[in-house]
């Protein structure tokens, strides 16, 4: 690949006792770009993205992140990263100023009360800057959090399901801010639970219970899947989704507001199947596959690491483990 990487790892795999945590995780991040890390809860993101940052040790694996091993250089990747977890982890009995200036002190920054003013500035949050942290709403939290992140420059931002919570303009205007960083060559991979943001990101990845499904950009992630969805329209949607079970060329049905999004990967079974079931006050359009559509339909075809197991009986004349 010609662009840098900021992120190359291969075959990462993580164990917590017995399951199975990551398993064999392979990714690549190019500088300035903003990669989407997507999938559902307990699907390994988080264990994914302090390996990647040397947070924490994989089980077996390697690579690099921003050039330096995640193995034997941990030190050196945290001094280049910023890392915004799911939860708000600063002080919530200082002031936005004094958390800033509490993090370029530990950072041990030079001039820090310009650089802190600086970050003021450039997040917006000069008019609250006295106001304790514990007094302001999610949105200006994820703020704080974010400046507080930039304030020792970072060259990679790891956001962890950073939007969590947030109402949809303080996510807007995050993700603008994110494009602002990406511009100016800072790498961005961030985990989310939304669509509108992954289909904001460069390249997504999805990960579903520790095995990485599919990764490209969000029209080849789309692609590769080979789906082809219908939209329905009418009366009795829940009794035609029901009735669609398990019938030919059918693979998953979806409710979407006031119409019902039925998806296979054999087109000419699914689209003879609609119209044998549907009912004649039932309105059948081929629509384009989404990105939601696709995730959904990956995520129930995953298996979940994280459901018990049943016991293995002992191999003949040994005695059980």
């Amino acid at each position: 690949m010609s662009a840098e990487l900021v992120i190359d790892v291969h075959g990462l795999n993580k164990h917590f006792g017995a399951k199975h945590v990551v398993n064999d995780l392979t990714m690549q991040v190019a500088r300035g770009e903003i990669f989407g890390f997507l999938g559902p809860n307990g699907s390994g993101k988080t264990t994914s993205i302090r390996m990647m940052c040397g947070l924490l040790t994989p089980d077996s694996g390697s690579g690099t992140c921003l050039g330096y091993d995640i193995l034997t250089e941990a030190a050196e990747i945290k001094r280049n990263v910023g890392y915004m977890t799911q939860r708000f982890s600063y002080w919530e009995d200082l002031s936005i100023r004094e958390n800033l200036d509490f993090v370029a002190r530990v950072y041990e920054m030079p001039d820090r009360k310009a650089v802190v003013d600086r970050a003021l500035e450039d997040l917006g949050l000069q008019s609250r800057a006295e106001q304790l942290a514990g007094s302001l709403s999610g949105g200006w939290k994820q703020r704080l959090a974010l400046a507080a992140c930039l304030l020792h420059e970072p060259r990679l931002l790891l956001l962890d399901e950073p939007t969590a919570g947030v109402d949809p303009k303080a996510r807007r205007d995050f993700w603008e801010q994110l494009h602002q960083l990406a511009a100016r060559g800072i790498s961005v991979l961030v985990s989310t639970h939304y669509m509108d943001e992954a289909e904001r990101c460069h390249k997504l990845a999805y990960i579903a219970y520790g095995k990485l499904l599919a990764q490209g950009t969000a029209d080849e992630v789309v692609a590769g899947q080979h789906l082809s969805t219908w939209s329905i329209e009418g009366g009795n949607l829940a009794d035609l989704s029901a009735r669609l079970q398990g019938q030919p060329g059918v693979d998953q049905t979806v409710a979407f507001g006031t119409a019902l999004h039925v998806t296979g990967r054999d087109a000419g079974q699914l689209e003879q199947t609609l119209k044998r079931l549907a009912g004649a006050d039932q309105r059948l359009a081929e629509t384009q596959t989404s990105l939601e559509d696709v995730f959904i339909h990956m995520m129930g075809g995953a298996q979940d690491n994280m459901a018990a197991t049943p016991p293995q009986a002992a191999a003949p004349g040994k005695g059980a483990a």
